[in-house]
């Protein structure tokens, strides 16, 4: 048996007015999608729980089968893993965003998808300047990762031991678009750190070479780090053991690139892939076709749809849907089909409405058809249809034991 996963990352939306009324999905030309509605069957899936995080660490943790109350430890454990980072039983990982916050509004949490070496040239400045050679600031490191993605590292050792604990709450910058981040600097044990860290990030970055070179280019300046989604070390069972099979992955993203290495998943890296709009889609579609020959579970993370709703565009949401149903679903669902008995899924991990520009809880559509799947009655994947089939996972991380055939 053959598995195929694809998730437009936050492609859940809600009704649009410019839209009719409709969604992105309901709006968007997707033949590939509706043709596996026809023949499989839709529902509903929690993968946020109410009492954590709406962010895709929790819910790709769920969608990928793990309970997150039992594995969650925090989202930048998860991009260290990507890394290669191992993080002892005294390590935490730090999320580190390079954005752009003016008069203390989170104007964009990208810093203008700030470039990959001049937010490396940022950070080792933020570790020369801010970081002391003694106490706990010898414990940290900033990390360069991708763009705007970034890391800061604490090493725990005897005589310097982690300041922070689960009750340490921070803010993912995200969510704060176009809002006031007034109120939600880090709150709790060891937040002093992280917050001197950002106001002190301010001002060493407010006339750098970058920071001045970006403006005279008439982009935005990264003003600050904005640190958040902090956690200890991940403890993860094998995927091949929970389910018996060996998957794949196929992302741009750092965040699954790590989940993908904590469940014993390798990733096959495809050129152009962005993490962005302008993604390689058919690189990716036919990079996961070709997997198919190798491996049980091939897994395609693309992060577009979810990109477009954080800048509030419709429109880019619904191009990156087709784009997706075009160059992903429609081909690799002919291909699954070749090798005989398999099964394919399309979900997203968690809602991002564009009206909110956020991440946010709640129920998410998803499609599945294959060997042992029976059609229900709906002809078209979107919230709509899904609703109407009456099929639900409340607990999202039950859905792969179906999914999986045992």
């Amino acid at each position: 048996m053959k598995y195929v996963i694809v998730i437009p990352d936050g492609c859940a939306d809600e009704p649009i007015e410019a839209l009719q009324g409709k969604t992105p999905l309901q709006a968007a030309e997707l033949p590939a999608m509706d043709a596996l509605a026809r023949r499989g069957m839709l529902a509903l899936s929690n993968n946020t729980p109410a009492h954590l995080p709406a962010g895709s660490e929790v819910a790709n943790l769920c969608l990928f089968g793990y309970d997150p109350d039992v594995y969650f430890t925090g989202r930048a454990p998860l991009e260290a893993a990507a890394q290669g980072i191992q993080l002892g039983a005294d390590d935490w990982a730090v999320r580190c965003n390079l954005v752009t916050i003016e008069d203390q509004i989170m104007v964009d949490f990208t810093a203008d998808h700030i470039s990959t070496e001049e937010a490396t040239k940022l950070l080792k400045s933020a570790q020369d300047e801010l970081l002391g050679d003694s106490g706990i600031d010898a414990c940290l490191e900033f990390v360069p990762g991708v763009s705007y993605r970034n890391l800061m590292i604490f090493r725990g050792r005897p005589g310097c031991q982690a300041p922070f604990s689960r009750e340490t709450r921070s803010r993912a910058p995200h969510d704060l678009t176009d809002l006031s981040v007034t109120d939600d600097f880090p709150r709790g044990p060891g937040s002093d750190i992280l917050v001197r860290l950002m106001n002190d990030s301010a001002e060493l970055f407010a006339q750098h070479p970058v920071n001045r070179a970006r403006i005279a280019e008439g982009k935005r300046p990264a003003t600050n780090v904005w640190l958040w989604g902090l956690g200890g070390a991940p403890n993860l069972p094998s995927f091949q053991d929970r389910f018996g099979v060996r998957g794949v992955m196929i992302t741009a993203v750092d965040l699954l690139r790590g989940i993908a290495a904590l469940v014993g998943w390798p990733r096959i890296e495809v050129q152009g892939a962005t993490g962005y709009l302008d993604t390689n889609y058919a690189g990716k579609g036919q990079a996961a076709i070709d997997a198919l020959d190798e491996y049980d579970v091939v897994c395609v993370h693309i992060e577009a749809p979810d990109e477009a709703s954080h800048e509030g565009r419709h429109d880019a949401k619904i191009e990156a849907l087709e784009q997706i149903d075009r160059h992903i679903v429609g081909p690799l669902a002919e291909a699954a089909a070749s090798h005989g008995d398999h099964r394919i899924l399309v979900s997203p991990d968690h809602p991002t409405p564009c009206s909110t520009k956020k991440h946010s809880h709640g129920m998410v559509p998803l499609v599945m058809a294959g060997s042992g799947i029976e059609a229900d009655s709906q002809s078209t994947y979107d919230e709509v249809a899904a609703e109407a089939s009456q099929r639900r996972f409340d607990k999202g991380w039950d859905l792969m034991d179906f999914f999986v055939a045992k």
